[in-house]
């Protein structure tokens, strides 16, 4: 069992930067392969960002060169970092770990791009 816990949400001005932070209880963290999603209001859950096991990575097109997920697997927590932001990056980031057939949920954190 992964239990996870974000941080890191909350009201940013256009132009400007976040880090949005996922922490993993338990052991085996460094297999799990790690998702970022976000919703917006109305919306479907989309993908926003991928790392691998190995640390490999993969971005949507919609954040591509603003964002960067990393991990810290002595930690047991990866990272999403945006830069840059948007009104349209406004959405519930939700970060997903998985391997197999597990599947982990974070409770998900607020994000405001506006000024």
């Amino acid at each position: 069992q992964v239990q996870l816990v974000q941080s890191g949400g909350g009201l940013v001005q256009p132009g400007g930067s976040l880090r949005l932070s996922c922490a993993a209880s338990g052991s085996d963290f460094d297999i799990y392969f790690v998702d970022w999603y976000r919703q917006a209001p109305g919306k479907q859950r989309d993908l926003v960002a991928s790392i691998t096991s190995a640390g490999s990575t993969n971005y949507a097109d919609s954040v591509k060169g603003r964002a960067t997920i990393s991990r810290d697997n002595a930690k047991n927590t990866v990272y999403l970092q945006m830069n840059s932001l948007k009104p349209e990056d406004t959405a519930v980031y939700y970060c997903n770990v998985h391997r197999g057939w597990r599947n982990y949920w974070g409770q998900g954190t607020q994000v405001t791009v506006s000024s």
